[in-house]
């Protein structure tokens, strides 16, 4: 994958806090194994771990929709996008960066009450090592969102201004065209 270049502080931001979520995959690849050998090994499970890793799953799947938009790759028909004169492309980022404020908007005002009321009373996961994943993951969602828009709107000011602009990076182009080639000299031999 061919990342797209970092444009303004909210990126970097937001480039950086996805680092740190790459390191969370091989941690619960880690606690598994430590499950697995201590259920079937030692016979003496753990009361912790499976629900460490659905929380650690949840800050991953969380932090991903920030990357996406922070690469550009959300939901995007790009055929027709570069199909269309650029005035055309500014109205429909308009549009779509519109449409994720109004997103993020109804969703916090729908969550507030609940994700605070969860804070609040420390609200724990039903299960015996009973950990505060809703206290913690509520408010995560709703601060999520947040980033998510920042970035939305960042994207829409920062990509706005560049001259050239052609829809789909020229790297993106090149490594696509690479792989049709290798393609091709597949399917001929």
């Amino acid at each position: 994958m061919v990342e797209h270049e970092r444009r303004g502080w909210v990126d970097e931001i937001n480039w950086r806090l996805s680092r740190i979520t790459y390191v969370f995959p091989a941690v619960i690849v880690t606690i598994m194994m430590y499950e697995v050998l201590m259920r079937y090994i030692f016979e003496k499970p753990t009361i912790w771990v499976n629900e460490m890793s659905l929380w650690m799953g949840g800050w991953i799947y969380l932090s991903a929709g920030v990357y996406a938009m922070q690469q550009r790759s959300h939901i995007r028909i790009t055929l027709l996008y570069d199909a269309v004169p650029i005035w055309l492309r500014r109205v429909f980022d308009i549009i779509s960066t519109l449409l994720i404020v109004l997103w993020a908007v109804a969703t916090i005002w729908g969550g507030y009450n609940e994700a605070s009321k969860a804070l609040i009373t420390w609200e724990r996961f039903d299960s015996a090592w009973a950990p505060p994943i809703p206290a913690v993951s509520q408010p995560l969602i709703l601060v999520t969102m947040i980033f998510v828009t920042v970035q939305a709107v960042s994207n829409l000011f920062t990509d706005w201004g560049r001259e050239g602009d052609t829809g789909i990076e020229e790297e993106e182009w090149r490594s696509e065209i690479e792989e049709l080639k290798r393609a091709q000299a597949i399917d001929e031999e």
